[in-house]
């Protein structure tokens, strides 16, 4: 087990907030040592579970292949030892791997090739929509339950987020004024009883253990929002970063971040702590992280 990089749940990115920031556009995609293990396991769901991990609406083909033409134009250049792109193939290096970059739908092939998870949103008449994604590693929910809703609905079981808030109208204009040449990022987090990528169904009570807590693991998302220019959709990543609660305790502020992430525990409404699925396990894992907190 490593040193977990990334810390979103630090109390740098408030709980049930937009909290959006710029992002460069040369870290738009993430990529680290696990790629192959992600890879690996998206051929595995795109040959055994298609239609539970990508659909598209007809009519999405140019946006589709825009993100495409974009990932095959960035990814060399951001990762030269890692990705290799001959005419129209692109040679994955350490996963072995070859991708053909004609092969359709230009979606699903682009997902084929980063660690994110890939959901394109169209404007619609009234609203922004779900018009296609390629998500192999959802967090409690499936591409066929969001596909085609607008966003308002897609949001609409997170509380304080539904059709009518304050929190929805302010996604929407965000949307609106998101210009091609500034992504955004923001970061998610939730509490899993295993380490398992695919996590489509709606999350149980989870099992941390008969008595103290453990078998806890971080499931962070690290979100990216970019307009695309040509067809003016915008592209939703989600990178899915694992972390066991144990790695905490070599992270050189483990203690800091295990205090703030019971402080953010502690604040959490209970229709927050119902979506989470902590209802029942949350004073376990707060005891859990104050051991942590002390050493």
């Amino acid at each position: 087990m490593t040193t977990p990089r990334h810390t979103p749940y630090d109390g740098s990115s408030k709980l049930f907030e937009i909290g959006l920031k710029p992002l460069d556009l040369n870290d738009w995609i993430d990529a680290d040592e696990h790629l192959t293990a992600y890879l690996d396991e998206k051929e595995r769901l795109i040959a055994t579970a298609r239609g539970e991990v990508f659909a598209a609406e007809p009519g999405t083909e140019a946006a589709q292949a825009e993100v495409l033409e974009l990932l095959a134009g960035h990814l060399p250049a951001r990762f030269p030892a890692v990705y290799r792109r001959t005419g129209d193939v692109m040679e994955i290096v350490p996963a072995g791997r070859r991708v053909d970059l004609t092969a359709t739908p230009p979606l699903l092939t682009a997902a084929r090739l980063v660690q994110e998870d890939l959901v394109l949103m169209g404007k619609g008449e009234a609203s922004w929509r779900l018009v296609a994604g390629a998500v192999c590693f959802p967090s409690s929910w499936r591409v066929g339950q969001k596909f085609g809703r607008p966003i308002e609905e897609i949001h609409a079981p997170v509380p304080g987020f539904g059709p009518g808030t304050r929190p929805n109208e302010l996604i929407t204009r965000m949307f609106d004024n998101l210009r091609p040449a500034q992504p955004v990022i923001r970061w998610n987090w939730s509490l899993y009883g295993n380490d398992v990528l695919p996590h489509p169904d709606l999350q149980p009570v989870p099992s941390f253990g008969r008595d103290r807590a453990e078998h806890v693991f971080l499931r962070s998302e690290r979100q990216t929002l970019r307009k695309l220019p040509r067809s003016g959709d915008i592209l939703f990543t989600v990178r899915i970063i694992i972390d066991p609660l144990e790695a905490l305790e070599r992270h050189p502020d483990g203690a800091g971040i295990a205090s703030r992430l019971i402080a953010q525990l502690e604040a959490l409404s209970d229709a927050q702590l119902d979506y989470k699925g902590m209802t029942a396990e949350r004073d376990r894992v707060i005891e859990r992280l104050a051991e942590i907190a002390q050493r």
